[in-house]
């Protein structure tokens, strides 16, 4: 005999957990369902210690700038505060009580479990069978993923989740993938005291990004020290008296510890889609301005391909439930997706690239302003590598996507995304006062520089 109740929620990572808590609120019955810890990958492995880490190495190395400018330090990396700080602030040693209290304080049922859908509108948690009258929310996230490479397998490698957990900085460290995680950590260690190289098959770090994005973060890595090794073929890896082999074709790494970092893949896979005409095969579930998959089911966040990043998931939710509710509201729109790689510098971006622009056939052209040449720039000196890069229409007259690199460029980025979302003309950015002297007036330049 089924349970019943409104809605079934797989999966409470920041979007599942927000959309059932909305759903309670609002009255309905909601049964929310998790095999791990509620709230998700963000709050335990990923945004949020993470970004911890960052700020602990982002202080060392502004200690170490302070020669020339400001008197003398030394400087004493020391992991231990980061490692207290992050179990006991961010994630209560991995115990997710806190969120659970207030998922259930809202008057969701929590259900400890894997969610699995069974029939149309019902779902089945270990012996327990649900029908939801109203629907089924899919909110079940990614996972970290290895590539097939020989010998890697059976090695005691770190995904982000093990690295976040890690109670001292390795001596040295092998990371493989240059992409948003594999930038932050490779940095993140090596500030402090790892011997570090980072590792990437394709012929440049954070692919997705600008090239110039990418020309500059090497640089950077390479002048803190960092080992950067791209287009590489893996072909082996081994694990042997505590140390880590990786083979290149010729050349031969090794590290105490090796952080994987190529990638997720999405959690399909056990879901009982074939149930609701869906392929748990896909790398995605297909959804949508509502985030309808398919008739009384909805997906948001990393399922859905849209991004994975919380604030996609977050803004996912809340069109879900309105869907649910029946309220009124805009479909989801994706052309101003933020995103920021929390390296020194920050490399933070919307929109388009120049080249995703025109693979799109769009008339585009693009401006240029660089960081250190503008007046805070200049003040700021040392630690100021950064741009801003803009990707107009020329034929709308308005920004597609931008770029802005350097410190606090995540932050700069704000006044970007509301250019694209908005499709404020560029003839109107150019018309209003940029305040003096700051990061963002480096935009002025850029929108000058529009050719």
């Amino acid at each position: 005999m089924a349970d019943e109740c409104d809605v079934v929620v797989i999966g409470l990572g920041p979007g599942g957990e927000d959309a059932a808590g909305r759903l309670a609120e609002a009255g309905l019955s909601v049964v929310a369902v998790e095999s791990r810890l509620v709230g998700g990958e963000c709050p335990y492995y990923a945004c949020v210690p993470t970004k911890m880490m960052v700020r602990a190495a982002g202080l060392l190395e502004e200690a170490r700038r302070i020669p020339g400018m400001a008197g003398g330090a030394t400087v004493t990396p020391d992991w231990a505060p980061v490692a207290t700080r992050i179990r006991e602030e961010a994630t209560d040693s991995w115990d997710d009580k806190v969120a659970a209290d207030r998922l259930t304080g809202k008057g969701a049922t929590l259900v400890r479990g894997e969610g699995r859908i069974t029939a149309p509108n019902e779902v089945t948690v270990n012996d327990q069978v649900f029908h939801a009258r109203r629907g089924i929310v899919l909110n079940t996230g990614t996972a970290p993923t290895a590539p097939p490479i020989d010998g890697l397998a059976d090695t005691p490698f770190w995904t982000n989740r093990e690295a976040v957990q890690a109670t001292e900085a390795p001596a040295s460290l092998l990371v493989l993938g240059g992409g948003v995680v594999g930038a932050e950590m490779a940095q993140v260690f090596s500030r402090f005291g790892s011997r570090v190289t980072i590792v990437e098959a394709g012929d440049r770090l954070l692919s997705n990004e600008e090239p110039e994005s990418s020309a500059l973060i090497k640089e950077v890595f390479e002048r803190e020290g960092i080992g950067v090794r791209t287009g590489a073929n893996v072909t082996a890896v081994t694990h042997e008296n505590n140390e880590f082999t990786m083979h290149l074709g010729d050349e031969t790494l090794t590290a105490d510890r090796l952080l994987i970092a190529t990638g997720r893949r999405p959690n399909l896979k056990g879901l009982g889609l074939d149930h609701i005409g869906l392929d748990e095969n896909a790398r995605s579930i297909s959804v949508d301005g509502h985030m309808r998959a398919a008739d009384g089911v909805w997906a948001i966040g990393d399922i859905t391909g849209m991004g994975a990043f919380t604030h996609v998931s977050m803004y996912q939710a809340a069109i879900a439930v309105r869907d649910i509710l029946g309220e009124e509201g805009s479909p989801a729109a994706y052309r101003a997706v933020p995103r920021v790689t929390f390296t020194d510098p920050e490399i933070a971006s919307v929109g388009l690239t120049e080249a995703q622009a025109r693979d799109q056939n769009l008339p585009i052209r693009t401006g240029m302003a660089k960081i250190p040449e503008s007046a805070r720039g200049w003040i700021h000196k040392v630690g100021n590598d950064g741009f801003i890069k803009l990707v107009e229409n020329t034929e709308w007259g308005t920004l597609v996507g931008a770029t802005a690199v350097g410190p606090s460029a995540g932050e700069v980025l704000g006044f970007l995304a509301v250019a694209v979302h908005t499709e404020t003309p560029t003839t109107t950015l150019r018309d209003m006062m940029y305040a003096y002297p700051t990061f963002h007036r480096a935009i002025e330049t850029a929108l000058a520089d529009l050719t």
